[in-house]
């Protein structure tokens, strides 16, 4: 490099430099505001999970004991709607809204509403809850997939017995939601998936009850193609 084009670079340089820091300087207020702001934000953030977030989460799961052992017992209305006393699931997701155990609440109620025959309540209870529980999770997609089997919209049955199925991954679920997906394809007269969902129990899962007597439905998919 020539000692132009190296005094050229130095320069461009300090130019960058020099601009950088005017601008710091030029705004050295607004940022300061900004900063200020975030910590602000960090803090009302801390707050509201310790002071706010977290007696409701004791308080919802205090409240919500009569309503799991309603739901228990199957009895649905109590279930849903509170004994006068205690509140039910419909309570507890209206009022204690963003709490774990509203999250909760909702997979009881779409499981009450489903046995009660009210399937569209059903799904919307269903498709609100988000949890991690892999088993619980794989229910809410299963009983949304039942839900609508009873709507006799198969398409979208299919599509949660098979998220059923993905988000299950063990060998008592699994094939439980793969039997239901077979029978789904039946109904559509896609024999040769329903073959296919039912081989996939007796080759993966051949100590599950569902595989004890699958080779039936097998041959009756199979005989139909």
């Amino acid at each position: 490099m020539s000692k132009t084009e190296e005094n050229t670079k130095v320069a461009a340089e300090q130019k960058i430099y020099g601009q950088t820091g005017g601008f710091v300087k030029e705004n050295q207020k607004s940022l300061l505001f900004i900063g200020a702001a975030i910590v602000a934000l960090v803090v009302i953030y801390i707050a509201y999970q310790k002071l706010y977030l977290a007696p409701r989460e004791v308080e919802a799961a205090d409240q919500m004991h009569v309503a799991q052992e309603s739901w228990k017992n199957k009895d649905w209305d109590k279930a849903l709607k509170g004994d006068g006393s205690y509140p039910g699931f419909e309570t507890i997701i209206d009022k204690y809204s963003n709490t774990k155990a509203a999250n909760l609440a909702y997979y009881y109620a779409g499981t009450a509403y489903l046995n009660k025959g009210e399937y569209r309540k059903a799904i919307e209870n269903l498709t609100n809850y988000r949890g991690d529980d892999n088993m619980v999770a794989a229910e809410a997609l299963g009983s949304t997939g039942d839900a609508y089997v009873e709507l006799k919209d198969y398409d979208k049955a299919e599509t949660y017995f098979k998220k059923a199925v993905d988000k299950a991954q063990n060998k008592f679920l699994s094939p439980f939601y793969l039997k239901k997906l077979g029978l789904v394809y039946e109904a559509r007269k896609d024999n040769k998936s329903a073959a296919e969902s039912y081989k996939k129990i007796k080759d993966e899962y051949p100590e599950s009850a569902e595989a004890q007597n699958i080779d039936e439905y097998i041959s009756r998919a199979e005989a139909s193609l």
